[in-house]
């Protein structure tokens, strides 16, 4: 099928979800991006900094471009002019910087904390101990150019989509609780939780997920 064609089978499957759609475009060549565009797609996830600068300044400028990758501090600049969300918080550190970056360009950064929710030792995030800790640090609460808008988490890559659910479940269920005991401010209001890639975005979305990472089943596999 075609990327236009794949991205309205995935539209109709998400349909009376809460989940939308951001095309993984990592390493697609530009022609997919624009075909994806075209189709009226407009909200795409990068992995590397580099490259989703490179494909912003070719690109018309009405896409929203997320940065869904493990982030280093010392790459935050180069897209603090225009990223639209970053997913992948995993340190007070790195939200520091994308503060600082932000006040530079005079902006306010959505931001997710990316969560440590599967079974596995390759995948960066928090523990929900750490993200509580974070959230409810006085150093997260001076900063004036980030907002917090909810928490990302990858589940383990296995068949078993039971152990699947689970995880996303235990996603919910933290974000639900951080809702409930810490309150909003200007920059923590939390509405969106980032989980379910293309194998796994029709749990994620029954889960609760309110924005779904898919790139091969929109551009197939390289």
């Amino acid at each position: 099928m075609s990327i236009a064609k794949n991205l309205e089978h995935i539209n109709l499957q998400l349909q009376g979800t809460t989940a939308r759609l951001i095309a993984v475009t990592k390493t697609k060549p530009i022609a997919d991006l624009e075909e994806a565009y075209q189709a009226n797609c407009k909200t795409f996830g990068e992995n590397k900094v580099q490259e989703m600068v490179e494909k912003w300044e070719i690109l018309p400028k009405d896409i929203e471009w997320h940065l869904i990758g493990h982030l280093q501090s010392n790459k935050v600049k180069y897209m603090a002019s225009f990223v639209a969300m970053i997913h992948s918080v995993d340190s007070l550190k790195l939200l520091q910087e994308i503060n600082k970056q932000a006040t530079k360009n005079n902006r306010i950064i959505d931001c997710l904390l990316q969560i440590y929710i599967a079974q596995e030792e390759t995948k960066f995030g928090l523990s929900q101990d750490e993200a509580k800790e974070l959230l409810l640090s006085e150093e997260f609460k001076s900063m004036k150019n980030i907002k917090i808008v909810g928490l990302m988490g990858m589940a383990t890559n296995t068949d078993d989509q039971a152990q699947i659910r689970l995880e996303f479940r235990s996603l919910k269920t933290f974000f639900n609780e951080l809702k409930a005991s810490i309150p909003e401010s200007d920059n923590l209001q939390l509405k969106e939780i980032s989980m379910g890639m293309s194998g796994d975005f029709l749990i994620a979305a029954e889960e609760g997920s309110t924005l779904v990472r898919v790139g091969s089943a929109i551009f197939g596999h390289r």
